[in-house]
């Protein structure tokens, strides 16, 4: 009788087993009609390794006539197949440089990406890129150079539009353009000091976003005119906010940043606060995030005016503060901004666009002052 009850419990045993088996390989998602004790006789019955694979393929870069189309899903990577670039190394890379932020954002320097990955990837997208530069008064001088050398360096290969904002429009120089390159022309007033010129771009800029960049551009860069391009600007400085190192004061303790002291305007930022100096003669980022940061800029140096201050590198100074309580997703070294005054040091492999040598008392409407 014992042994009888123990073939018994052992048949419930596996049986209760089996069940358990079944369920779970249901669960998991499995068709059950696959499910035997025994091997499979033919292949028709084998998973289907090739539809498994691109159904995953579908959900990392999205269905196949979407990604004819050219769409893009928001945080994808992806790049089109046979690409050649180096393999990325784990272990080498710059050392003499910091290549990430604090907040673990990119900091970028020649040597820390790969020139052919970065622009396939943001190919595969292709963004409308705005550069909005002012050129007012004499600094229309500066228009031809600056263009030309864009043209040869700034984001070759993708959809660009310069909008000029001046008070010469007779004094643009005509310039031969790249493939889905424009240049398109907006009419400002004249300043009597130059201090106007810099506050104004900030008002500016709201204004021709609102009414019209907004619908012809993804991404938005701002830039001094009087530069010119002497290296590659890519897709590599594309992020959502990129902010630029001032080439004076990235070796320096932030202490010695010349930051708004003054607590009465509302650039003001403390000693012993600061992450990094911005130049505000180039910075960008995806369009909807470069309106919300000019805007503020905008909008903070007129609460200054009401109270009879301005911040002592007019925008400048509100972007620095911008900057230090909503972080840039990306920030490029001095290579993105140096100037002709300086010498090259050795960290700077390339110098990418450079601010050019002038006389500031005989181009600026109030002689420099």
């Amino acid at each position: 009788m014992l042994r009888s009850y123990s073939r018994i419990h052992i048949f419930i045993v596996l049986a209760f087993l089996l069940v358990l088996f079944g369920g779970i390989y249901i669960y998991l998602g499995y068709d059950s009609s696959t499910f035997s004790l025994c091997q499979p006789c033919n292949k028709s019955s084998e998973p289907d390794v090739k539809s498994t694979m691109a159904k995953v393929m579908e959900d990392i870069v999205g269905p196949t006539e979407c990604q004819e189309k050219g769409s893009w899903k928001i945080g994808d990577l992806t790049m089109n197949y046979g690409v050649k670039y180096a393999q990325p190394s784990t272990q080498q890379g710059r050392t003499d440089v910091n290549s990430v932020t604090n907040w673990n954002a990119p900091l970028v320097w020649e040597g820390t990406f790969d020139p052919v990955v970065i622009d396939a990837i943001y190919k595969k997208m292709d963004p409308r890129i705005a550069v909005v530069v002012f050129a007012v008064g004499k600094y229309t001088r500066f228009l031809e150079a600056f263009l030309q050398t864009g043209e040869k360096y700034f984001m070759v290969g993708f959809r660009v539009t310069y909008y000029i904002f001046t008070d010469h429009k007779e004094e643009v120089p005509n310039i031969d353009l790249g493939e889905g390159r424009k240049i398109s022309l907006l009419d400002i007033p004249s300043a009597t000091r130059w201090q106007d010129v810099v506050l104004g771009r900030m008002k500016w800029a709201s204004i021709a976003i609102d009414k019209q960049i907004r619908n012809e551009a993804d991404y938005l860069f701002m830039m001094d005119v009087d530069s010119v391009f002497y290296s590659r600007f890519g897709a590599e400085s594309l992020s959502r906010l990129t902010g630029v190192l001032h080439r004076l004061f990235y070796k320096v303790d932030r202490d010695q940043f010349t930051y708004e002291r003054r607590n009465l305007s509302r650039a003001f930022i403390p000693f012993g606060e600061g992450d990094y100096y911005y130049t505000a003669a180039v910075w960008g980022g995806y369009l909807e995030d470069m309106y919300k940061m000019v805007k503020y800029c905008y909008m903070q140096s007129e609460e200054d005016a009401k109270n009879n201050i301005e911040a002592v590198w007019q925008e400048e100074s509100h972007l620095n503060k911008y900057f230090l309580y909503n972080k840039p997703t990306k920030v490029l070294s001095p290579e993105y901004l140096w100037s002709d005054y300086d010498q090259v040091p050795a960290d700077i492999k390339v110098v990418r666009i450079s601010q050019l040598v002038k006389n500031y008392a005989e181009v600026r409407p109030n002689g420099g002052q």
